[in-house]
């Protein structure tokens, strides 16, 4: 998690909530949704709907997960995915 593997920030912040520490997992879905993990920004939009995260706190992750989407496409990247769905590529 301190490398900034969004996965691994997740599953702290499960273990956080599971250990009735809130506020810690609340802090650790920011951060893997920041970097783009989508299962952590569902995770932060059920910890908004209970009332454990601000409206602000919400837009914000949701700003910064998008932007982080955003800035892994690429035009190459795009065509290999295409091609993938063809059956043009194979993944290993």
């Amino acid at each position: 998690a301190i490398a900034g593997h969004p996965y691994a920030r997740y599953n702290l912040g499960w273990e956080e909530l599971e250990n009735g520490r809130i506020e810690r997992a609340k802090r650790h879905s920011i951060v893997a949704a920041n970097l783009g993990h989508d299962d952590s920004l569902k995770f932060l939009k059920e910890l908004y709907a209970e009332g454990h995260a601000s409206k602000e706190e919400y837009a914000h992750a949701l700003r910064a997960h998008q932007a982080a989407v955003d800035a892994t496409k690429s035009p190459e990247r795009e065509k290999a995915e295409e091609a993938l769905k063809r059956g043009e590529l194979r993944t290993i």
